[in-house]
């Protein structure tokens, strides 16, 4: 699988993990020059607390666009060091 944005490959990886239809990619996986660190969080009932990367592609910038979870919820172990995409992040085989 590959996560794209603004024509920058942003991960890839054959070992992610699909959690509520997300590709959640190993973090091995990312491609860490385009991740700068966001100070949002939020909370998901069962998979603990996310924190937030923002994309940084050619200059142009994706705020929140990749999260993950630190210290996930024993429900949610599995995506323990995973980061996965959204606002116009697309994620393709």
């Amino acid at each position: 699988m590959k996560a794209i944005w603004n024509g920058a490959v942003l991960a890839e990886s054959d070992a992610t993990v699909v959690v509520e239809g997300n590709h959640y990619f190993p973090s091995a996986a990312i491609h860490t020059e385009f991740f700068k660190p966001s100070d949002t969080h939020t909370v998901c009932g069962w998979k603990g607390t996310a924190s937030y990367y923002t994309l940084d592609v050619s200059g142009k910038q994706n705020p929140d666009a990749a999260w993950f979870y630190p210290e996930p919820k024993d429900a949610a172990k599995q995506i323990a060091g995973y980061v996965a995409f959204w606002k116009g992040v697309t994620v393709e085989a």
